[in-house]
């Protein structure tokens, strides 16, 4: 499975947990574990919603997508 997003590194970078996060959201645990490990992903609006409370832009929460690197380089 492609990794989409990269909020595991950002919430070790926050020095935040998946439980601190699951707990801040009301979600369940284990739904946040599957968006750390990039089994399932978040809808738009909880990105916005994580990056809002983790205090980064929403594009730090995402993998630059190839197309990106393309015309980057």
């Amino acid at each position: 499975m492609a990794k989409i997003n990269r909020l595991k590194v950002v919430l070790v970078e926050k020095n935040k947990t998946s439980k601190w996060l699951a707990e801040t959201l009301g979600k369940d645990p284990a739904t946040v574990s599957k968006w750390c490990t990039n089994t399932s992903q978040p809808s738009i609006e909880t990105f916005l919603e994580i990056a809002r409370l983790l205090e980064v832009d929403i594009k730090d929460l995402l993998v630059e997508s190839s197309v990106n690197r393309q015309y980057n380089h």
